[in-house]
């Protein structure tokens, strides 16, 4: 087996959480040098000096130090917008708070909200179809996770009209509508630089509009809050203008869990991961997969193989670091996406050549093992892949409770 002597830019860049043009600017400063890969003549960087000169930066696998578990002084309430196969709810509901109806489009995964929750409200269908007037002053949180779309820019002012058509506009309707003293919109990490940072202060200048004012955002990097996955989430969260209390993020846990702490019975499942359908690799796939180590992906190949296994692309540098990419036992998965098996972002298991199963990506993502997913292969490859894993969402879950305690105590001081 083939051990890693070399970190190509983006694994050391995602290691220690500096910035590519960092990790350039250190080289040309001479604090962190780059080398030259033997076969691939790649500008690489040893893993040793990496190891050695950064482990400050590196996260501890030892003890927690914190804990954001908070109880609920009363019940309070969530209305889900864009509610996918539950990883947000299922988390939101494992730290205290109930969920009063949550609306999704895709029916597949509608029916895996109400096989698994009977008793939730699962409206069904467009957004724009439904309205929620009768929630108003009965919610206490609005969450979603809206799709990144673009704005028509009207003027200088992104206004609440200006952003029609979009699916932010609806859920920002919906807050309006509801009046809720917080909302929770989750994005990826995309939205920071998506049409240079317009579509993001347009969000925020009509959540200011319709009577919020907007928390300091935050990415929150999913392996920091029990998660065994480099999944990383944009949280956008809205506080009611009349309401002077400070809204505090969760705070990140030192220990980081790994693959084998999603599959195998340890501190986060009480037992080894359940069988499963799953997908398969084509033959010649295999044969080439059968090649990469554990932690390997397809510059780990024999050089003569990198070159028809990548074809053209093998000529035009970069990373590509999820092509051919075999998940080791002792790392964190990286981040699951709605198809396990194609070329961009394979996600090979360990030892065995072929794609994770489907309660293997759940295990991934946190789901419990007797949380089901209806639809086909393929359609619960993709609830799984889109959902926000379930820990994190009870991480995001304590703050929003401990939000509202402080908020439902100032209004009865004793």
């Amino acid at each position: 087996m083939v051990i890693k002597e070399y970190f190509s830019l983006s694994e050391a860049s995602e290691l220690i959480g500096k910035s590519k043009e960092t990790l350039r600017r250190w080289d040309r400063d001479g604090k962190l040098s780059a080398v030259r890969e033997p076969i691939s003549n790649y500008r690489v960087y040893s893993k040793q000096q990496v190891l050695e000169l950064f482990s400050d930066f590196i996260p501890e696998n030892n003890g927690e130090t914190v804990t954001n578990y908070v109880e609920a002084d009363k019940e309070y309430m969530v209305l889900e917008l864009f509610a996918g196969a539950g990883g947000l709810a299922v988390g939101l509901e494992k730290s205290g708070l109930k969920c009063a109806a949550l609306n999704e489009i895709d029916k597949w995964a509608c029916n895996t909200l109400r096989k698994n929750r009977p008793n939730w409200k699962v409206l069904e269908g467009d957004i724009k179809d439904f309205d929620f007037s009768e929630y108003h002053n009965k919610i206490d949180v609005v969450t979603g996770g809206f799709p990144c779309q673009a704005f028509s820019y009207a003027g200088k002012k992104l206004g609440f009209a200006d952003a029609r058509g979009t699916l932010f506009y609806e859920f920002a309707r919906v807050v309006k509508e509801v009046n809720p003293p917080i909302c929770v919109g989750e994005n990826v990490r995309g939205l920071l630089s998506h049409e240079n940072g317009k579509t993001l202060q347009g969000m925020i200048s009509v959540l200011d509009e319709i009577g919020y004012n907007i928390v300091p955002i935050q990415v929150l990097k999913a392996i920091n809050f029990k998660v065994p996955q480099k999944r990383e989430r944009l949280i956008l969260v809205g506080i009611r203008k009349d309401i002077d209390i400070k809204f505090e993020y969760p705070k990140p846990y030192k220990k980081i869990y790994n693959l084998e702490s999603a599959l195998k019975k340890g501190e986060l499942f009480d037992c080894d991961v359940p069988e499963s359908i799953g997908a398969k690799y084509p033959k010649s796939k295999i044969e080439v997969l059968d090649l990469v180590p554990p932690k390997g992906y397809w510059r780990d190949l024999p050089l003569d193989i990198q070159k028809k296994f990548m074809g053209g692309s093998f000529y035009l540098g970069g990373g590509k670091t999820g092509i051919a990419r075999r998940i080791g036992w002792d790392e964190p998965c990286l981040t699951l996406t709605c198809s396990p098996a194609q070329k961009q972002t394979e996600r090979c298991h360990p030892d065995e050549t072929r794609p994770f199963t489907v309660r293997e990506y759940a295990r991934i993502q946190t789901f419990p093992d007797d949380w089901e997913f209806d639809g086909s292969i393929a359609q619960q490859y993709k609830q799984i892949g889109n959902a926000v894993p379930v820990n994190l969402g009870t991480e995001v879950g304590y703050s929003l409770v401990n939000f509202l305690n402080k908020y439902y105590k100032s209004l009865n001081p004793k």
